[in-house]
């Protein structure tokens, strides 16, 4: 059974920038309710804290974050809690390998020392 994997590109002037809903909308390719609706579950969160939607801006992580959410839901079909607690220990997993990698780089460099 062969699965088939979406690859995800974003282009980015400035990698550093902010989107408004809208924006971030066009490009998690997702309607503004559910972005709402994962703000509301903690699954993402604006930059700055406003109570109209409208104003809110994000980052890039929150749209990479989007993004997993949106696959998650779709090839899993995982509700918004579940979106959040998967996205966190995905994210923790991410974490822990990383500190894994660090630690066998310095272990390395221990023994070939």
């Amino acid at each position: 059974m062969s699965r088939k994997e979406t690859i995800v590109t974003v282009e980015l002037d400035d990698p550093a920038g902010t989107f408004t809903l809208r924006e971030i909308c066009e490009r998690g390719e997702c309607h503004a309710e559910f972005v709402i609706k994962l703000v509301s579950h903690g699954v993402i969160s604006p930059i700055e804290d406003s109570p109209n939607a409208l104003d809110w801006t994000f980052d890039l992580p929150n749209l990479a974050r989007l993004q997993r959410a949106r696959r998650l839901q779709r090839d899993l079909e995982i509700n918004l809690p579940g979106l959040a607690m998967s996205l966190d220990l995905l994210d923790e997993v991410r974490d822990m390998r990383r500190e894994v990698d660090r630690l066998n780089r310095l272990l390395d460099q221990f023994i070939t020392d």
